[in-house]
């Protein structure tokens, strides 16, 4: 088997002169078999270096590849890509590793780009490294590499030769790489980085009631966040890299996290002995709001099909419990009774913020004045949701209605298959 990454270059003569470190390229003649053939084989030198180049030489490489940049005229930006290639310890000889390492090569970039390939010896499992330029020798157009062109080119190339050496292959979930020693360890049934990561995520759903919790309860065990993304992203103090939520397994993306973590409490907001259906007949927005979170999928009592228009809104299920529970609450079933709801609040905040700029120019150390400050705070949470409810729920309606017409669309579907089946 072989694990491939990919690393663009930004300094191109240290990646070379890295790949061509002869005292990771070289094997020596160590055994006494070795020995034999090597002072039976003439023509062989006591030491075989495993180190080509293509469209260049290995002396000049990175002079060859610098006078391509300039003859085009693109001497900016990544300078080029340097790839690794890892073969599981014992698998290959030396020669088949390096000879894989070529056809790689020839196989990705189809003669158009210079390229250093180098067989390095120096640890238990033997690795390719390829370095080309970033510009063509041929027409001067950029190599671009992405998640795309990973999987549907470099991986699948490396895959392909594998097989074709009868080597194995790794198999991922959902077609992401691993590297060679965690597939092997996993595989093994042994723990690794992500598996501590993991004991600590089950350890935090257990004590959290939201999201917001969650992520303070893994704070709170040392890691650190990337929030602002499509993708949230954490790591400990000794890691280098963040690891997206995502990347860590089937169960652990933050949607899935998220529908854990309010499990429990959905339960609670619809009664433990009702099946998480309520008894009384809901209208209105309450009725709008349970209707939601039942396409959602979220209750123990599932629709047939569930939609992506409203389960893709499972970000914000924390948000919507929340907002259902101030309506039960409340007893507020329409937008109207928003408004008149909301409308008394507003007048207590004018009051009381008249109140406090009075006792700011008499008493501005004086006990009212916090009093005041936490009067204000609860009065404006009540009514940022309910202004959120009035807007939102408008949203919702809206996934609702193009939830049904996918299920219409899908019915229509299924009833002319069916009858086409019927009439063959």
């Amino acid at each position: 088997m072989a694990y491939t990454s990919v690393l663009p270059v930004h300094r191109l003569e240290r990646s070379i002169d890295y790949v061509k470190d002869r005292t990771k390229t070289t094997k020596s003649a160590g055994s006494l078999e070795e020995a034999i053939d090597y002072a039976l084989n003439r023509e062989k030198t006591e030491e075989t270096i495993f180190e080509d180049a293509m469209g260049c030489t290995c002396e000049n490489a990175y002079a060859d590849m610098v006078k391509t940049k300039e003859r085009f005229h693109k001497k900016g930006g990544v300078q080029g890509y340097h790839l690794v290639q890892s073969f599981a310890e014992g698998e290959v000889s030396p020669e088949l590793a390096h000879l894989i390492g070529q056809e790689l090569a020839e196989q990705l970039l189809k003669g158009k780009f210079e390229v250093v390939i180098t067989t390095h010896l120096n640890t238990s499992h033997y690795h390719n490294h390829l370095v080309w330029n970033s510009v063509s020798m041929a027409d001067g157009k950029k190599y671009h590499s992405n998640a795309k062109s990973y999987f549907t080119e470099v991986r699948r190339i490396s895959d392909d030769l594998c097989r074709k050496y009868g080597l194995s292959v790794i198999q991922t979930n959902q077609g992401k790489a691993m590297h060679y020693a965690q597939w092997k360890a996993e595989a093994e049934g042994k723990p690794t980085w992500r598996t501590a990561i993991r004991m600590d995520i089950r350890d935090a759903i257990g004590v959290s009631f939201s999201w917001s919790q969650f992520v303070k309860e893994m704070e709170k065990r040392g890691y650190t966040w990337k929030l602002n993304r499509k993708y949230p992203a954490l790591k400990t103090p000794d890691m280098e890299r963040y690891v997206r939520l995502r990347s860590l397994g089937k169960g652990y993306g933050e949607a899935e996290i998220r529908e854990k973590i309010l499990r429990p409490k959905i339960q609670q907001v619809y009664g433990k002995t009702q099946v998480q259906f309520p008894k009384r007949k809901l209208t209105g927005l309450q009725k709008l709001y349970f209707s939601y979170l039942y396409r959602m999928g979220v209750l123990q009592q599932k629709p047939k099909r569930i939609s992506y228009a409203v389960r893709s809104d499972i970000r914000k299920l924390d948000l919507r419990i929340r907002q259902m529970e101030f309506l039960q609450k409340e007893g507020i079933n329409t937008r109207e009774e928003l408004a008149a709801y909301r409308k008394p609040l507003e007048e207590q905040v004018l009051s009381l913020m008249k109140e406090r700029r009075t006792l700011y120019r008499k008493e501005p150390g004086g006990m009212r004045i916090q009093e005041i400050n936490g009067e204000l705070k609860e009065l404006r949470k009540k009514i940022r949701l309910s202004q959120q409810i009035e807007i939102q729920s408008k949203e919702m309606e809206e996934r609702l209605k193009r939830a049904k017409e996918q299920e219409q669309v899908q019915e229509s579907s299924g009833k002319q298959r069916r009858e086409e089946e019927r009439k063959r």
